[in-house]
């Protein structure tokens, strides 16, 4: 299959069937890994597991299965034409809460200066029983990123806009009290 599609105008990053990857199980659910729709970036929810041969990787190692992660949502992220710095929110799957401390320090090392909100929740269980974490991700691009010119991959910098006024204070401004 196309390593990108597009559906109702929106790009479908690594389009795959459930028939496919879950052989084992009565399904035939069209999925992809990506979507781009506008100028926000939607990662399905990253496992262990190698996204060209499917392979799992670091079995039964918490650590090594956030490295596999964060190696897929940064590869995922650059296929979408973004990178780490775009990303806005990460929802983290456990399947055990001692596996938190190594994924959290795995991911904070890989997501270092990024500041994206985040959701941890412990689950019974992922999709296989090999899998111990699960994140999923959004990002958004800039505005100019939607037409190919943003700068991937340049170092994260600070906000450099104070606010010009404390909230609330403009709508009075704009209605002259």
């Amino acid at each position: 299959m196309a390593t990108e599609i597009v559906i109702g105008g929106h790009r479908r990053i690594r389009p795959f069937s459930t028939a496919d990857t879950y052989p084992e199980q009565d399904l035939g659910n069209d999925l992809c890994q990506a979507v781009v729709a506008g100028n926000t970036v939607y990662l399905r929810g990253q496992v262990a597991q190698d996204l060209d041969t499917s392979e799992n990787v670091a079995v039964g190692d918490a650590a090594g299965q956030a490295r596999k992660v964060c190696d897929n949502i940064l590869l995922l992220l650059a296929e979408a034409g973004a990178g780490p710095e775009h990303i806005v929110s990460c929802h983290i799957y456990l399947t055990d809460i001692r596996h938190r401390e190594p994924v959290y320090r795995v991911m904070g090392e890989r997501l270092r200066g990024v500041f994206y909100v985040s959701t941890g929740l412990v689950v019974q269980a992922l999709a296989r029983p090999e899998w111990l974490v699960e994140v999923g991700v959004v990002a958004v691009l800039p505005p100019r990123a939607q037409h190919g010119q943003a700068a991937v991959g340049k170092a994260l910098q600070p906000a450099v806009e104070p606010y010009a006024k404390p909230f609330g204070q403009e709508a009075e401004a704009q209605h002259g009290e």
